[in-house]
């Protein structure tokens, strides 16, 4: 039986996204929820699926990997949202048919050893450090054109997470006016992958398509093992 909190949990989120939608004048049917399951066990990823989940999203390689596994036979689409490492890069897309975190060459040069194509977004880093992942905004017309020569990757937009020193509504403004450039050279990558939990309902009103929601719906993730 899946857990009621759990129910009860994707019952109001998926509320909310529909009355976001509303208001936004947008149709639901242009919002895909993604729900992130870092550090949940499999058992949790049945009972989303038996809610109608049908979209997943997992941060960090070695779990993802042995939760894939004990899920083959599961009907889902799986998303890999977290910081992508050059050298697991083709090894999540063994099992991830989306990337949300393709941030520089070295990914992209992975992946074009792929022997099928898989979804990939363009990670923006908004926070002005170098050290947190997603291209810097001065670069991402180059990676746009490096993507665009790879026949692995289908370019499908942009994805960003708003600063925690910033509101929302104005680090998603800042990737809409980067996203001029990125459709000037790829008319088709009209994608948005924004908002989690704490700024989701910002994200559907400045155009989001993919939703990467974690414990609104989950709960309190468990200690990192």
């Amino acid at each position: 039986m899946v857990d009621q909190g759990l129910a009860a949990r994707y019952q109001e989120v998926q509320e909310r996204i529909a009355q976001a939608c509303t208001t936004a004048g947008r149709g639901r049917d242009e919002v895909t929820l993604v729900v992130v399951t870092k550090f949940h066990p499999a058992a949790l990823v049945h009972d989303l699926v038996a809610l109608g989940v049908e979209h997943v999203g997992e941060s960090r390689h070695q779990e993802a990997v042995a939760k894939h596994a004990e899920l083959t036979d599961v009907p889902l689409t799986w998303h890999f949202v977290g910081q992508l490492q050059s050298n697991k890069a083709r090894a999540v897309a063994d099992y991830c048919q989306v990337i949300h975190s393709i941030d520089r060459e070295s990914v992209v040069q992975k992946l074009a050893t792929l022997d099928h194509r898989i979804d990939g977004f363009l990670e923006i880093n908004l926070t002005g450090d170098p050290g947190r992942g997603g291209v810097e905004p001065e670069h991402l017309g180059a990676l746009v054109d490096t993507v665009l020569e790879t026949p692995t990757i289908s370019l499908q937009g942009l994805m960003a997470v708003a600063p925690q020193h910033e509101a929302p509504e104005a680090a998603f403004e800042r990737v809409l006016g980067m996203r001029q450039d990125v459709l000037a050279r790829a008319p088709e990558a009209t994608d948005l992958s924004l908002g989690m939990t704490g700024d989701f309902e910002e994200a559907i009103h400045a155009g989001a398509t993919h939703l990467r929601i974690g414990s609104a719906i989950t709960g309190n993730r468990p200690v990192a093992p």
